[in-house]
């Protein structure tokens, strides 16, 4: 996920909460316009660095970001994960003039458990549509090869092989599933790019590597879960008895 660079545009006093002010921020390639409630004194020292005052004392975030300076320390948001915190915390600790550091640990956890719990469970509804979509395939080729039952039963009494009768369902088969996966690909490929269109920030439609996985995984899906079903299901009637098909 690409972050979205965005610029503070101005402060203004809230309306919804007493004594609170709306931070208006504006991303740099777009319309879209966030408000962040904060607090009386954080306004104060965003409204000086706007106003490009000069306090008569150093403000706490202007030693913070002072100290920074000093040590050459850029801030990263990719990096707040709690593996990469935790790599540069054990760094940082290696220099002797640093004896302690503290940061929103709850925070940083705060978000990695959201981020794993939505992940996982887009996973699990999507690997429950996958199998709904490859029963409804499965049930369909079925019905196919069960109305050519008797033409199976007929190549196979005047002598033609298990594998020589399989080979034309089959082939149909994975044409319809290269089909399938063409139309399914098309309209991922829409989407994508309708999103990218709406949110062109993210940078979804040049993520090529990604794109490309996604096509190849549906190409091989397709012809994968039509192969397997056209033989096991020609395989069934191969070995049934005359008097069974009816």
């Amino acid at each position: 996920m690409k972050l979205i660079q965005m610029t503070v545009k101005g402060i203004s006093y809230s309306e919804t909460q007493t004594g609170a002010y709306a931070l208006i921020l504006s991303e740099n390639e777009g319309n879209r316009k966030l408000p962040v409630i904060i607090g009386g004194f954080e306004a104060q020292a965003i409204a000086v660095a706007l106003e490009n005052m000069t306090p008569n004392r150093p403000l706490t975030h202007d030693l913070f970001k002072n100290t920074l300076d000093a040590f050459d320390i850029n801030l990263k948001g990719d990096y707040v994960v709690a593996d990469s915190i935790k790599n540069i915390e054990i760094d940082i600790k290696k220099n002797e003039m640093v004896s302690e550091i503290i940061y929103d640990k709850q925070l940083v956890d705060l978000v990695n458990d959201n981020i794993k719990k939505i992940s996982f469970w887009i996973l699990v509804i999507s690997g429950f549509f996958a199998i709904i979509a490859m029963l409804l395939i499965n049930s369909s080729l079925r019905l196919s090869i069960y109305s050519h039952r008797f033409t199976i039963k007929t190549m196979q009494m005047v002598g033609a092989t298990k594998s020589f009768i399989r080979k034309p369902f089959i082939w149909r088969s994975i044409k319809l599933g290269l089909l399938g996966s063409g139309l399914a690909i098309v309209a991922i490929l829409g989407v994508v790019y309708y999103v990218d269109g709406i949110f062109p920030n993210i940078g979804i439609a040049k993520d090529y590597i990604s794109i490309g996985i996604v096509v190849a995984g549906v190409l091989l899906v397709g012809i994968l879960i039509t192969w397997i079903s056209t033989f096991f299901a020609t395989q069934r009637f191969l070995n049934l008895k005359t008097d069974d098909l009816y």
